[in-house]
């Protein structure tokens, strides 16, 4: 199936995120750091609109130089942060499409879950949403790639059989992700059950599958 045109932009947009790193080589205890200085200040309740490279520099105690040498500015650095503040992302089995859809939307069960224990990222979250510019890069680099990771997972159903044929991957993907994102985001009061993924992935496929499988 034929690549959109957003689907190559947001391909563009990971490997100019992913090439090599700018300046001298990385040094892990620096941006560690630097990554936990961050932290402290918004466990601090510093505001994401008050965290200057200045003062995140003190904070980690290095050079406004060091900081720059790795990131071009405070929303690279930010969404570093989330995802180092997040749960890793998982690693698909890659046996069928029913069990990778399932490690996906687990991966966002427990999203959520952190979501709603940890303060950094519930309040810096809620702050990103009023930052467009941080948001666009959040979006990049961490969303984008995950919505690309379950277009592969449905596409691949499709190409073994799992899945019909006929069926618009784009809204699908949506349609498998929206179920787990309103218990986990938009009804931060509801519950999220260790079988939630497993339940979202079988009732959808119940009406999915091609005719005689």
């Amino acid at each position: 199936m034929k690549e959109t045109e957003s689907e190559v932009s947001l391909a563009h947009s990971r490997a100019r995120h992913e090439g090599p790193a700018r300046g001298r080589p990385r040094s892990e205890a620096v941006e560690r750091a630097i990554i936990e200085g961050v932290m402290k200040l918004l466990e601090d309740g510093v505001p994401l609109g008050e965290l200057s490279i200045e003062r995140i520099a003190r904070t980690a105690g290095v050079g406004k130089a060091t900081i720059y040498r790795r990131w071009s500015g405070k929303e690279e650095l930010f969404v570093d942060v989330l995802r180092a503040a997040e749960p890793p992302d998982p690693e698909l089995p890659g046996v069928s499409m029913r069990g990778d859809l399932i490690v996906l939307l687990e991966s966002l069960r427990q999203r959520g879950l952190l979501s709603r224990s940890s303060a950094i990222l519930h309040n810096v979250h809620a702050q990103m949403k009023s930052s467009p510019k941080l948001w666009a890069a959040y979006d990049a680099t961490v969303i984008a790639p995950r919505r690309l990771q379950g277009y592969e997972v449905l596409r691949r159903g499709q190409q073994n059989g799992e899945l019909r044929d006929d069926i618009d991957i784009e809204l699908l993907n949506d349609m498998f992700v929206g179920p787990m994102l309103v218990r986990a985001v938009l009804r931060p009061e509801t519950e999220l059950p260790e079988d939630l993924a497993e339940r979202i992935v079988d009732i959808l496929l119940e009406g999915l599958r091609p005719a005689g499988r």
